[in-house]
């Protein structure tokens, strides 16, 4: 376990690590309301590509994740990072139309996956469960960090040279992260658990309620996330357009706006993991996943109201919905047998990653439904049902917590 020291260069190299790979995570996103028009996709096709990277991303979580309790999660981190980096560059590279494009972000999704729960499993043998939530905050934050950045470089990219410029500029981004995990993890031992005969995966995981609690809340948390995060700048571009600014520089105000919702998840992820520390995991999941369930429901009929309003409404979504993360995964860790929490890290991620593919799709679908008549070169001017249908994983994710915070009273 982690000493505390005046000063975690350790967390601060990871973190920063994390912040690099995570550029190319919202590099589609950020881009989207420009490829659909270039690349010629209907809002459903455009969600597909959102959902294709989503499945290859759960796709990844899994096997990495239930490998790590069987060979070192430091080794499969790393490895993860280095094919990362050369995957996005080949996206950046060939990436030009709906087939390439799905095909290309897809793989790199795939590479992608073995730095989250492995980076979440070495923190674990790393810091105590008192502190177990600060660290883990920092680190979803600092992906936060780079989903802002990203958002940042591609509203500046756009407008000089075009979604390729974009893509360049965030997809280089995880060859330096997997430079600095490295040099971080260099001198960095972390144990394989080990098994007992008595333990099974059934009576760890599958039989173990606040467990299965946690992953419920977990699959229903990512369906709103993601979905809102696949479809935020898009839909902020609208918002901007129907406020009478320019096609490209709406695009790029969009992401920018985008960039500073996801800075405010940076600070709900270290903020509410620290304070999860001090008052319980329970309570600040149920609150969260209450508000952001609201704002679900909410965040698309306001495409009518102030810019201002529209700011203030998404903002707090992205707070909320963003401020579980680190509290449901430091409460994992501490529910689970060290021997299967990979395999419960796995599960989590099959099912919560398959409902974060599913619902960019369901949404633009929607999309598409309640906008008759719009092409691909049109402007969507309807989207509360569209954003409405997040707020049915958001329902679920305060249902599951509940259930949690009932079952940890219960056990004691």
């Amino acid at each position: 376990m982690h000493n505390e020291s005046k000063y975690d260069w350790w967390l601060t190299g990871i973190c920063l690590a994390r912040t690099f790979n995570a550029l190319v995570f919202m590099t589609y996103a950020a881009t989207l309301p420009v490829l659909q028009r270039e690349w010629e996709m209907s809002a459903a096709a455009a969600g597909s590509i959102a959902g294709g990277f989503q499945f290859g991303y759960a796709i990844s979580l899994v096997i990495f994740s239930f490998l790590s309790d069987r060979f070192s999660p430091k080794k499969l981190y790393l490895g993860s990072m280095i094919a990362c980096a050369i995957f996005a560059l080949v996206f950046a590279g060939w990436a030009r139309d709906y087939i390439s494009g799905m095909v290309l972000y897809t793989l790199t999704a795939l590479s992608m996956g073995g730095n989250y729960t492995t980076g979440l499993i070495v923190m674990a043998q790393r810091y105590p469960i008192a502190g177990r939530g600060r660290a883990m905050g920092f680190f979803i934050a600092s992906t936060s960090l780079g989903y802002a950045l990203s958002l940042m470089l591609s509203g500046i990219a756009m407008p000089i040279g075009g979604y390729i410029l974009a893509f360049w500029l965030t997809c280089s981004g995880p060859t330096l992260g997997a430079i600095l995990a490295w040099i971080t993890l260099r001198r960095t031992e972390v144990d394989i658990p080990l098994r007992t005969r008595e333990q099974r995966f059934s009576r760890e995981v599958l039989r173990n309620r606040p467990v299965m609690a946690l992953i419920g809340s977990y699959t229903g948390h990512a369906w709103e996330l993601l979905g809102m995060w696949a479809w935020t700048p898009a839909f902020l571009a609208a918002v901007l357009t129907l406020g009478g600014v320019a096609g490209v520089q709406a695009v790029g105000f969009g992401a920018y706006l985008t960039a500073g919702f996801h800075l405010m998840g940076l600070v709900a992820s270290f903020s509410m993991g620290w304070l999860s520390d001090r008052l319980g995991r329970a309570p600040l999941m149920i609150g969260l996943a209450g508000i952001s369930t609201l704002c679900s429901f909410t965040f698309g009929w306001t495409i009518g109201l102030s810019i201002s309003m529209v700011i203030f409404v998404g903002a707090v979504y992205m707070f909320t919905s963003l401020g579980d993360s680190p509290i449901l995964s430091a409460s994992l860790t501490e529910t689970v047998s060290s021997a299967y929490m990979g395999a419960a890290f796995g599960l989590r991620s099959m099912l919560g990653f398959s409902a974060g593919a599913i619902s960019p799709i369901v949404l633009g679908a929607v999309l598409d439904l309640t906008n008759p008549g719009v092409s691909q070169n049109g402007l969507y001017s309807n989207w509360g049902w569209a954003f409405s249908v997040l707020g049915i994983g958001g329902l679920g994710a305060w249902l599951a917590a509940i259930y949690y915070g009932r079952q940890r009273k219960y056990l004691g």
